[in-house]
């Protein structure tokens, strides 16, 4: 099996280096991209098409598709663009799009005078350490708040360093409407991850999540990094969530 890792809010591929190793040494395959406007990709423009795209530019037949965070509207989008090629999708702490509304919608986010200002609800802290810089997207700034919120269960070391390789996050994209008709239809194999650390999603989001993917979630005991925190382990439960299937239909909305 071939898993296709896509990174969510602030990240890259580069999150996801600690875990290929892991997968690989499963007896399978794993690449990691950097989405347009995200680590080495940060001064792209980021819409939605441009994202789907990038996936879609590496996406083979049979591939799984992993999305953490952010990245499940991301796996969703190229799914519904190529269902033919995707033999599953892992959503890992991760959000689903609703169908004929905004990304930005879906996560609970806010927007002010025309620009948005956090992407996901204000319940989970977030508030507290982004902000819009000047090219109009939201960067983290407090490195020990940020630090607290995604990687509490890191070392320092490994913390800091991601700390250090996070990019601000682009916005272009948050605010499009967003139609998925082969997407609802197709009705793909699919899973969903919980992280029991969480502090980046609410549970009730997360519920809400799963009752629309219509599986039985899985969970780790991570913080939402576990690519980070707990690789070996997260290589696991992605190979045995490539093995489930879901038992109701899914819910566009």
């Amino acid at each position: 099996m071939r898993f296709v890792l896509i990174h969510g809010g602030f990240h890259g591929a580069w999150c996801w280096e600690r875990t290929i190793p892991e997968i690989e040494r499963l007896g399978h395959s794993a690449i990691a991209i950097d989405l347009p406007g995200h680590g080495k990709r940060r001064d792209e423009r980021s819409t939605n098409a441009d994202r789907r795209d990038a996936i879609l530019a590496v996406l083979q037949a049979g591939d799984i598709l992993v999305g953490h965070s952010g990245g499940g509207y991301d796996i969703t989008l190229a799914a519904d663009a190529a269902p033919e090629k995707v033999s599953h999708l892992v959503y890992l702490a991760a959000g689903l799009p609703l169908e004929g509304r905004s990304i930005l919608e879906a996560t609970g986010g806010a927007k002010a005078e025309g620009q948005v200002t956090r992407p996901m609800s204000g319940d989970t802290g977030m508030a507290k350490f982004i902000r819009v810089n000047a090219k109009g997207r939201i960067e983290a700034f407090d490195r020990d708040a940020v630090c607290e919120f995604f990687y509490h269960d890191c070392d320092k070391a490994t913390a800091h360093w991601a700390f250090d390789l996070l990019t601000p996050a682009p916005t272009e994209f948050l605010t499009e409407t967003v139609t998925l008709p082969k997407f609802w239809q197709a009705n793909l194999p699919r899973s969903y991850i919980h992280c029991l650390q969480e502090r980046a999603k609410p549970y009730e989001m997360s519920k809400i999540v799963i009752e629309r993917l219509g599986v039985m979630p899985l969970s780790i005991d991570a913080s939402h990094s576990p690519f980070l925190s707990c690789p070996a382990e997260l290589a696991k439960v992605l190979v045995y969530a490539s093995l489930t299937v879901p038992f109701r239909p899914l819910r566009p909305n």
